[in-house]
């Protein structure tokens, strides 16, 4: 039984990060990376609370876990937790997030 839920666009996400690194830094490069975000993922399902808020970016009840420089954005208060996006650093966050709804 998985830990936690995926919403659509974190499953849209996943698959936008290995096509990209697929592309740009090879198969090795993108399941590494992929590896990598899975096992942060299975480790905040068993640790919830080990992320953080971003009252700067969003006034919703998530938090956020780094992966190189991926952000893992969950729903910590469900059970199983839900994995709302994981985005790079690097975009504009605010704007390319998650409404209140998730």
């Amino acid at each position: 039984m998985k830990h936690y839920n995926l919403t659509d666009e974190a499953k849209q996400d996943l698959i936008d990060i290995k096509a990209y690194l697929t592309q740009e830094g090879g198969v090795n490069t993108s399941r590494y990376v992929l590896k990598r975000i899975r096992t942060a993922i299975n480790f905040l399902s068993r640790n919830p609370g080990a992320g953080h808020l971003r009252e700067d970016l969003t006034s919703a009840n998530l938090k956020f876990w780094p992966v190189f420089s991926y952000l893992i954005i969950y729903r910590a208060d469900l059970r199983p937790i839900g994995i709302v996006r994981v985005i790079h650093g690097s975009r504009n966050i605010t704007s390319n997030m998650i409404s209140n709804e998730h």
